[in-house]
């Protein structure tokens, strides 16, 4: 399953929370963004259980995360 996680950081903290982001296991890349949110992380894992608990206890408590907006991938 793949995932992408939009991100809101606040002003002044992007390049922190991207060096953060990458370091997680799970995060197969974390890049900045221009538009309604300012980072991207594309997450890879079998189970969406673990994308969600990736998000609840890693992603989010990251200082200068506002918001995450996840967006679940799906082959056809």
């Amino acid at each position: 399953m793949k995932a992408y996680i939009l991100i809101k950081v606040r002003t002044g903290e992007i390049k922190q929370v991207v060096k953060q982001l990458r370091k997680l296991p799970g995060i197969v890349s974390a890049e900045m963004t221009f538009g309604p949110y300012d980072a991207i992380a594309v997450v890879e894992n079998g189970d969406v259980g673990k994308v969600g608990s990736l998000i609840a206890s890693e992603i989010q408590p990251i200082p200068g995360v506002e918001q995450t907006l996840t967006c679940l991938a799906v082959d056809i």
